[in-house]
């Protein structure tokens, strides 16, 4: 028992060859070495266990190194890399911060800092979680720090750096250093695996990789502590129990229950969750990254945000392509609902249910049994009207080219919806289907379809739009309709669509205009000329184009009698000024 030691420390990388995820970092320091280089002071930021104390040990042994290599790594026989190694090295210091955090402590290291090396070139020092001194000690620092003896080197680290002062900050090289990537860390843990001659799968490691959020310290934990659970021959399942982690198949069997609108079967499953000691809000979470693996799985140029292993891989994609992106995009935005708002609910598992409950209203079994290939069709059918919603075309034309695609007849009529919804069988999930299109045919029954897909003439677009400004005036929107009454308007034909521009006075209306009512009023003037195919554009009358507008009362008199002969002749007979 006495001899082992913890992967952690066992495997710690004391190269800058076998450091993890920080390739770019290490590239650095290494330039800096070969061409001497080296600052008096460095500064490495990032969060817990991704290497940044690793760092500094390597590149402190590198600098102190008497036969580094030609990639200036350490070669770890001299005296110096020995020295370190065995801990009673006398150029290489390490201080921890947050115990030696006062005024004392870092006098202490200043009178220390004048002490020549009598190993090596340099005495380096390295300040953990350097963020923990008090601001008296780092205003003791600062002197030092800028104009250390020629002989030392300060690494500072620390995982909060906005608590760091600027002086500091300014005094030092900073690195950031970035979390270890779950491939990264997988491969490492793979290796490590090997070298203990631990069997294990690949969904186990991502599992322990993902659990550690990025840090590879932790990765290890979890790994010796599961080793220490399931021996040298870790399973999946066991994995899993031991870290609490909720199984990926719970993810999928609920996507499919909302995809059924069986909402029975998925409060089952949550309460199943539950009963195993699962906490909710991490089963919301959970919920939440899986429909985003879905929605990245629908677009395949997007396989690099996916840190899945290739087994779980194939089964997004066989289940994205049964999901639309209608309902992955919506179904999103109830689980990050739901979290929000899960730490102030009253009644915590009811705020879960009912979100469970919306979520299976999002998505309907069709009444029949599709084919394969129906299956896809409904579904690429509804991408393409979320993509076009999206853009904000087509929505009228799509209800009406769904309702006469949809006819049985040569006529369809309002009550043509429920006539043709076939009589709805036993079963929770079929029953909720019938209420859902039941509520849709009732809207559907109110709905005018009067867009067509035709091209308006000019005339047509052009009376329409002069309606417009009146419908504003009788709102009460006075400003609004006379913007409108006073721009300039143009019409042209392009790409198949008829194309308004408007133009107003000055770059603010028309950034208000265009932020606020542009879709408005183009759905509005759609609606109006009973086609689709118009398209609005706001901009600006140029300076050039603008008429002077009268000011002075001299100005208005000399305007008026050039726009009127009569008020010309009035004033030449009776000998008036304009003043």
């Amino acid at each position: 028992m006495s001899d082992y030691i913890v992967s952690a420390r066992k495997y710690r990388p004391d190269s800058f060859e076998t450091l993890i995820g920080q390739d770019t970092i290490a590239q650095t320091l290494k330039n800096s070495i070969i061409r001497g280089t080296l600052a008096h002071a460095y500064l490495f930021c990032g969060p817990r266990g991704v290497g940044k104390t690793t760092t500094a040990r390597i590149f402190a042994k590198a600098i102190n190194c008497s036969n580094p290599s030609k990639e200036m790594e350490p070669c770890g026989e001299c005296e110096s890399c020995v020295s370190f190694q065995e801990g009673r090295s006398y150029c290489i210091h390490e201080l921890d911060a947050a115990s030696n955090n006062g005024v004392d402590d870092i006098k202490n290291l200043m009178d220390q800092v004048q002490i020549p090396p009598q190993v090596g070139k340099y005495s380096v020092y390295i300040i953990d979680e350097v963020h923990m001194l008090s601001t008296a000690a780092f205003n003791a620092f600062l002197k030092t720090l800028e104009e250390p003896p020629a002989h030392a080197i300060f690494i500072l680290a620390t995982t909060e750096k906005h608590k760091i002062l600027p002086t500091i900050l300014s005094r030092c090289q900073t690195f950031d250093f970035n979390r270890i990537s779950v491939a990264d860390m997988v491969l490492n843990l793979r290796n490590i695996a090997t070298k203990e001659n631990v069997k294990i799968d690949d969904e186990s490691l991502h599992v322990i990789a993902r659990k550690a959020d990025g840090a590879m310290r932790d990765a290890l934990t979890i790994f010796d502590q599961t080793v220490a659970f399931c021996g040298t021959d870790i399973k999946y399942d066991d994995v899993i129990r031991n870290l609490g982690v909720l199984d990926y198949d719970y993810s999928f069997n609920l996507v499919d229950h909302f995809l059924a609108g069986d909402y029975g079967k998925a409060l089952l499953d949550f309460d199943e969750i539950l009963s195993k000691g699962f906490n909710a809000l991490h089963f919301c979470a959970a919920l939440s990254s899986h429909l985003r693996d879905l929605l990245v799985t629908r677009n395949g140029g997007l396989d690099s945000l996916l840190e899945l292993p290739e087994s779980l891989k194939k089964r997004y994609v066989e289940q994205a392509s049964r999901c639309s992106l209608r309902f992955l995009y919506d179904a999103l935005g109830v689980t990050t609902a739901c979290e929000a708002g899960y730490k102030t609910a009253v009644n915590p598992r009811l705020h879960i249910e009912f979100a469970l409950m919306r979520l299976s209203f999002l998505a309907k079994a069709p009444a029949a049994e599709p084919t394969a290939s129906g299956v896809q069709r409904s579904v690429a059918q509804e991408d393409r009207a979320t993509i076009d919603t999206v853009r904000g075309i087509g929505g009228d034309e799509r209800s009406e080219a769904s309702s006469a695609q949809n006819s049985s007849g040569p006529t369809a009529g309002p009550a043509a919806p429920r006539e043709r919804r076939k009589p709805a069988k036993t079963g929770s999930a079929l029953s909720l289907n019938a209420i859902l299109e039941e509520e849709t045919g009732k809207k559907e029954e109110k709905k005018a379809q009067t867009v067509s897909d035709s091209l308006p003439d000019d005339e047509v677009i052009l009376k329409e739009w002069e309606s417009i400004p009146a419908e504003f005036e009788a709102m009460g929107q006075t400003r609004l309709a006379n913007t409108l009454k006073n721009a300039s308007v143009e019409i042209g034909t392009g790409d198949g669509i008829k194309v308004l521009t408007f133009k107003v006075s000055n770059e603010s209306q028309r950034k208000w205009i265009q932020d606020n009512r542009l879709l408005s009023l183009e759905g509005n003037l759609q609606k109006k000329a009973g086609a689709s195919r118009i398209r609005l554009e706001v901009g600006v009358i140029p300076m050039e184009e603008k008429e002077v507008q009268p000011y002075t009362d001299q100005e208005k008199a000399t305007a008026l009698m050039g726009k009127n002969e009569e008020v010309q002749g009035l004033v030449k007979d009776f000998g008036l000024e304009t003043k």
